[in-house]
């Protein structure tokens, strides 16, 4: 199981983030909602770990294949429809040079099946408690 913890102090929403790795990141909100602007926004975050996913994923992919691309460009942006309680992820992946279009097809489909893909597409369930 992944755990990360978050704290926040008296510095209104700068929020220090630490991983069970022993990574830290700092978020916070824009300066239009209150906060510095120290780090990404909560969306913001949530759009990276796909984008860091998807890279991953399609950079193991073409490593084992053996193929000379050496650049891959996730975008994803969030898209919020709070009426509707929608939510999008738009998503475009770029590989400068690559022509085939069996391969482009290919990495299409690897990219849907990236872990965290997986788990945005899925049944998620938040339990909370307070400690």
């Amino acid at each position: 199981m992944t755990k990360v913890t978050g704290s926040v102090g008296l510095q209104q929403f700068r929020t220090e983030i630490r991983s069970d790795s022993g990574h830290l990141i700092i978020a916070d909100e824009p300066e239009s909602l209150g906060g510095q602007n120290l780090g990404m926004e909560p969306y913001e975050l949530l759009s990276a770990g796909l984008v860091a996913c998807t890279c991953a994923t399609l950079r193991m992919y073409i490593d084992r294949k053996g193929w000379n691309l050496p650049e891959v460009i996730v975008g994803v942006e969030l898209d919020r429809d709070e009426s509707r309680n929608l939510t999008r992820f738009i998503r475009t992946i770029e590989v400068p040079g690559l022509e085939d279009e069996d391969i482009k097809k290919r990495l299409l489909d690897i990219a849907n099946k990236c872990p965290v893909h997986k788990v945005l597409t899925g049944s998620i369930a938040v339990d909370t408690s307070l400690v």
